[in-house]
């Protein structure tokens, strides 16, 4: 955070559950230990580097709501250390070495952005990612930064081939939610070895336009400082205006699980 604060960041992001391994490769209920309240430690130390630092923190965290209730949980604060509020992960994974399930509870705080000193952002974490409903709900509530906190990866056994077409899909779904709504979108991502999980890195910024401004390699940490001119997207939505055209009076079935 102070290297990003240094090199000219408005906006920091950490990858999901960053102050631990990913645990929920395996059901272990001594992991609920690891486990805190919002606000609380981790929230109270960040609070203080960004009033410090001038810059709002994404700050994904392992939250303890009450006994026996836990939420995958990403919080905002603001430049001024203020703590704006969080979100809780609404789509929750159960897969191989992905165990989420297990240890959290589905989200109850809805797809909504937020004020910032950088903007007003929204954050949606790691298997919300591949929901387009999320990403145009958080459009309409008017996010301009769309961040991504994320620890996806490939099993260690997949083939090299399997491998590529994961990560590419990866990456193109996110930029079709910054070009179907018009957005900055950032995708923040663990990388290197935990276990039988081999995290590919990747974390990129792209555009509106969905254009890549920047992109990690798969296989090392590193920290990109991405310049996200805001005027851009008044440009991009009078350029495709998805939001303008979209017909509201005929999508009702969205709210069914399917059609048949």
């Amino acid at each position: 955070m102070r290297s990003a604060a240094d090199r000219g960041a408005d906006l920091v992001c950490l990858p999901e559950l960053f102050r631990t391994r990913y645990f929920p490769q395996t059901q272990d209920s001594q992991n609920f230990d690891l486990a805190e309240p919002v606000p609380g430690p981790t929230t109270e130390y960040l609070q203080k580097l960004a009033a410090d630092l001038r810059v709002v923190v994404i700050a994904p965290v392992f939250e303890r709501r009450a006994a026996g209730v836990y939420h995958n949980t990403a919080c905002v604060i603001d430049a001024d250390g203020s703590l704006c509020g969080h979100y809780r992960k609404m789509h929750i994974p159960d897969d191989p070495l992905f165990y989420e399930k297990f240890y959290f509870a589905p989200g109850d705080t809805g797809f909504r952005s937020f004020d910032t000193a950088a903007g007003r952002v929204a954050v949606l974490i790691c298997w919300d990612q591949w929901f387009p409903e999320a990403a145009r709900l958080v459009a309409l509530d008017g996010a301009e930064i769309l961040l991504y906190p994320t620890a996806i990866g490939w099993l260690r056994d997949e083939e090299e081939r399997e491998r590529e077409i994961q990560r590419d899909a990866w990456v193109t779904v996110q930029r079709a939610h910054a070009i179907a709504n018009g957005l900055f979108v950032a995708a923040v991502n663990r990388v290197g070895h935990e276990g039988d999980l081999v995290f590919w890195g990747s974390s990129f910024a792209c555009d509106p336009y969905g254009q890549i401004l920047a992109q990690s390699p798969s296989d090392a940490e590193d920290l990109l400082v991405v310049d996200c001119a805001l005027p851009r997207i008044e440009q991009k939505r009078r350029d495709w205006p998805f939001l303008r055209d979209r017909r509201v009076d005929a999508y009702a079935d969205l709210l069914k699980r399917f059609r048949g």
